[in-house]
């Protein structure tokens, strides 16, 4: 399955508008519900994280962490990820256990029952 990213402005907007916020120490994840039914990927890194190469860097580690955590969403949600600082200092297996427990807390994770039907497909 492939993340559908985000690029528009608006989808940014509603989600920090509309959407529920869960701070990590890395990361605060924006999650909101879509019409489209897929699961839908924006990161965003300002110039506080560092220059070209750490933002890039910071979104290579998200992007890898949340493609990780995938198989275990729920289809029909918005992701906005927003990074912070401490995210320089991370690498992507661990943010991927501090992204599934975070989605654990905020419900965009997938029963068991919705896992094993998936599976069978």
């Amino acid at each position: 399955m492939r993340i559908i990213k985000l690029k528009e402005n608006r989808d940014f907007r509603r989600a920090y508008n509309r959407g529920k916020a869960y701070v990590t120490p890395f990361a605060v994840v924006y999650v909101n519900k879509n019409r489209t039914g897929d699961i839908r990927l924006g990161i965003t890194a300002g110039k506080k994280i560092g220059k070209a190469v750490q933002r890039n860097r910071a979104k290579r580690v998200i992007t890898a962490a949340f493609r990780s955590v995938m198989p275990k969403i729920r289809d029909g949600l918005d992701f906005v990820i927003v990074a912070r600082t401490r995210i320089l200092n991370v690498k992507s297996t661990e943010l991927a256990l501090i992204f599934e427990k975070t989605l654990k807390t905020a419900g965009a994770l997938k029963n068991e029952n919705e896992e094993n039907t998936n599976i069978s497909r």
